[in-house]
């Protein structure tokens, strides 16, 4: 077995500005008895239990300055029990013992490290380190001593390197991320072996673009020719070594060639066997093309039928305002003038991007300030959204809802929506982050929560079409300079009939965490679908939490719409809430129990957007009880634990 690898970074020492120390000597990490290791050995647990079914888990626990970060990894064809001892070894070694370094761990919160031959892994920190997908830390080492010589350094590089890119492009395609596979090296008559994994939940573009820096950089980290490394990161790792197979897992990918001898031989005795079976290949693969190129044609067609059909009808949209409309302060713009107002689409002005496309901050020559939603070229999926905004927003006017001032086209490429400007961004910019939330006070907050319930109640009833959002969410919530709040992107919006309460959809659509049950696994849409969604944004303005996060409570993890059931009903709401409540504790109180109202699991037991107003606005009106919400769970043991640290928009076909 090789010596222990410890890689430890040092509070004060010059590696914390970002240089990893890769150390052979024994050693680990000190930390005195404290809430921050009580809930780095809590989440550690749970962390390693997952491991031991996916052989990878990330997730955090804990608040403020105690709140601890954690990622750890066993390599793909570890079994279950062995996953699960090496983890708790390592963390063992890492947090017990204590460090044979000069510099003082006392203060320190960070740790990574790689134990036993690298077939597991432990991070931990009090920092944020699994928002960014970053592979730092990171450790490189030489696990071969040996290497080949100058003359065939060339060919063995541009081997391995084949080898390591096709099983990087297995592992983003696969589930569990891991992948292993081999290749024969004719000059020194030797087997290549080589495994790359990333963390199981991580996503599969985060995970391509993880493996291919430690490809592209590969060579440079390693001695020329050197025939065996191992290049360890939080995030993914990849091992190549020659002769021994380092791993158990016998599927692997394999680029092996027939030896040169063997190849001749087989030409030189089956030289008509070989020459039908060529002009049968040929054939076959000319009827493979020609029925491809048959489908690729249709489905060509098909698409272009539906652009068409789309551009029909915003231009029939377009004319319609163009004539006088239902709106009149409604605009068509020239290209021109959005194009100066934008300063030619510059970086500089460039507010965000979005499925739609680009979003961008102008000034028109009047002076009046605008953002621009510009359409991405030959996205249907913009298209569809651009079609139904310009159908739909134009139509409805409402303090609390964002105004569409009109559009622009130029041909069929250009196509733009123009937005009155909001001084203070999104909702999400400020509750979700720990110095800006501090600009939301109390009465702000309970001001946002009354006039987006105002905005979504004009919708159901009082617009002249009953319109359901079916995104609502912090991000779309736009504050303007006073942080008056105004709903926006009604590119998902659904039109109902008056005399239709609800529908169903084959094409489910929204963010995770703010998607009703009932709409998630049946495609049934109705009012209740943005009461559900308003409600979960309740409780994030009232928290400063995310519903995508999981959050622990009384030694379990709790997912968000969980964990402020449970503190409700234990009568300690007060822990959930961002800071003291002051003279508004009766008010935040009552925003609570509307909001795990409007989460309950049936939709028949939510209340309308018409009584959920009346309640947060009757002090002295009586409330029902909630039943438990939707997506109750709890991990209430160390046998399983689930993690979600991201927030994804999906659009599916169901």
């Amino acid at each position: 077995m090789l010596v222990l690898s410890l890689l430890v970074l040092f509070s004060f020492s010059a590696s914390s500005a970002g240089q990893a120390i890769c150390s052979d000597n024994n050693g680990g990490m000190y930390m005195p008895n404290n809430t921050y290791k009580d809930n780095l050995i809590s989440l550690a647990k749970l962390l390693f239990a997952s491991a031991a079914e996916k052989h990878s888990a990330v997730g955090r626990a804990g608040t403020g300055p105690d709140k601890v970060y954690g990622a750890v990894l066993c390599r793909g064809d570890s079994d279950s029990s062995d996953c699960h001892k090496r983890l708790t070894k390592a963390l063992d070694e890492a947090i017990n013992s204590k460090a044979v370094d000069s510099y003082s761990l006392q203060s320190n919160k960070d740790v990574t490290y790689f134990y036993d031959e690298y077939q597991a892994q432990i991070s931990f920190s009090d920092k944020d380190f699994l928002s960014s997908f970053s592979n730092m830390p990171r450790c490189t080492v030489n696990t071969n001593l040996n290497s080949v010589t100058a003359t065939v350094t060339e060919r063995f590089e541009d081997l391995v390197t084949k080898l390591v890119d096709a099983l990087a492009d297995v592992v983003v395609s696969k589930a569990d991320k891991y992948a292993v596979g081999k290749v024969w090296f004719e000059e020194t008559g030797q087997t290549v072996y080589a495994m790359a994994q990333c963390i199981h939940d991580m996503p599969y573009e985060h995970c391509a673009v993880c493996l291919d820096d430690i490809i592209s950089h590969r060579q440079s980290n390693i001695s020329a020719g050197q025939m065996g490394a191992a290049f360890l990161g939080v995030w993914c790792t990849l091992r190549y070594e020659t002769d021994t197979q380092f791993f158990t897992d016998t599927k692997m990918l394999s680029l092996n060639a027939l030896p040169r001898s063997k190849t001749h031989f087989f030409r030189w005795n089956n030289a008509v066997l070989v020459s039908v079976g060529g002009f049968l290949l040929v054939l076959f693969i000319s009827c493979l093309v020609f029925h491809i190129w048959i489908n690729t044609q249709r489905r060509r067609e098909q698409t272009v039928f539906k652009l068409r059909r789309l551009y029909l009808s915003i231009q029939v949209a377009i004319s319609l305002w163009r004539t006088g409309g239902a709106n009149p302060e409604f605009s068509l713009y020239d290209f021109s003038q959005i194009k100066e107002a934008t300063n030619n689409f510059s970086v500089d002005n460039k507010l965000g991007h979005g499925g739609f496309g680009p979003v961008y901050k102008g000034r028109l020559r009047s002076g009046l300030k605008i953002a621009v939603k510009r359409l991405e070229t030959c996205s249907l999926q913009g298209l569809l959204e651009f079609q139904n905004e310009i159908q739909l927003i134009a139509k409805l006017q409402h303090k609390n809802l964002v105004k569409l001032l009109g559009s622009c086209t130029q041909g069929d490429r250009e196509k733009m929506l123009v937005y009155e400007y909001m001084e203070n961004k999104s909702l999400d910019y400020f509750i979700f982050d720990m110095v800006k939330e501090a600009q939301l006070n109390w009465s702000n907050r309970l001001h946002i929560i009354d006039g987006t319930a105002q905005g979504l109640l004009y919708l159901h009833n009082y617009s002249r079409l009953c319109v359901v959002h079916r995104d609502l969410k912090a991000s779309n919530i736009l504050l303007d300079s006073v942080m008056n709040p105004k709903i926006s992107d009604f590119g998902m919006a659904r039109i109902f009939c008056s005399n239709m309460a609800e529908s169903n959809t084959t094409r489910i659509v929204g963010t995770h965490g703010y998607i009703p049950p009932e709409y998630a696994f049946e495609g049934v849409c109705s009012i209740k679908t943005d009461v559900f969604s308003f409600g979960i944004l309740i409780l994030e303005i009232i928290t400063g939490k995310r519903t995508a996060h999981f959050y622990q409570y009384n030694g379990k993890l709790y997912n968000f719409v969980a964990y402020a059931w449970q503190l409700w009903i234990d009568g300690k709401w007060g822990d959930m809430i961002y800071c003291p409540t002051g003279n508004k504790y009766h008010e935040i109180e009552r925003c609570i129990h509307v909001a795990l109202l409007c989460v309950q699991e049936s939709a028949e037991d939510r209340p309308a957007m018409e009584r959920v107003v009346t309640m947060l606005n009757t002090k002295k009106m009586s409330l029902p009880l909630p039943m438990q919400p939707a997506y109750f769970h709890v991990n209430p043991s160390e046998e399983e634990v689930s993690s979600c640290n991201i927030t994804i928009s999906i659009t599916l076909e169901r």
